[in-house]
């Protein structure tokens, strides 16, 4: 299983598509943060295929595994957002969204035919892009005077950290997301600074 400082996730989207007695199903693999990316996501793939008959599903986010979620969208039960799921696990990866876009072809394929329909496009989605380790990060809220800015940065950069989000004005507020495996390093540099107030956030 995924180890506590890092997990996986894919690279970058990428596209494939599985063809089976003429109905087309085009498998779209997204690296994602966050429901609301998926919401925007599947929004703009139901544009682009209004006349699909299907847009079938399957996302994990989080480190938990409890955050995930399967749509069938109209397919038999079981058939669709399941194998998608499927093939995201056996990869071991998380913030991960694949959706399954299928126009109908004129020729029922039956459950196990949509099963490895909707496994296949996904599993040839996955294969095209690389799976990357992405630090499991803690996020904190950094404030400071602006005349520290320099020191702050410099362990924000050494230890790898992400800016969340930045603000100047006669303090300085920064949100960071730390990896857990440098955390100690981190907390205990920034101590050695003075008036830094450091906050830990959700």
């Amino acid at each position: 299983m995924q180890s506590k400082e890092f997990y996986y996730t894919i690279a970058q989207p990428s596209t494939a598509e599985f063809k089976d007695r003429g109905s087309r199903f085009i498998a779209y693999a997204y690296p994602i943060k966050d429901v609301e990316e998926f919401k925007t996501l599947l929004q703009q793939l139901k544009k682009e295929h209004a006349k699909a008959v299907h847009h079938c599903f399957a996302y994990r986010i989080g480190l938990d595994g409890n955050n995930f979620r399967v749509s069938d969208d109209g397919e038999p039960s079981g058939t669709a957002g399941k194998p998608i799921l499927g093939q995201i696990d056996s990869k071991e990866l998380t913030n991960t969204l694949v959706v399954v876009v299928r126009y109908f072809g004129g020729t029922l394929l039956g459950v196990p035919g949509l099963i490895n329909a909707y496994k296949s496009a996904t599993s040839m989605a996955l294969q095209l892009t690389p799976t990357v380790p992405k630090a499991v990060e803690v996020n904190y809220m950094l404030q400071f005077d602006y005349t520290q800015m320099n020191d702050v940065m410099l362990q924000v950069k050494k230890c790898n950290c992400t800016i969340i989000a930045q603000e100047a004005q006669l303090f300085c507020i920064l949100k960071v997301g730390v990896p857990v495996s440098r955390l100690e390093e981190f907390l205990y540099k920034l101590n050695d600074l003075r008036n830094v107030e450091i906050q830990k956030i959700k």
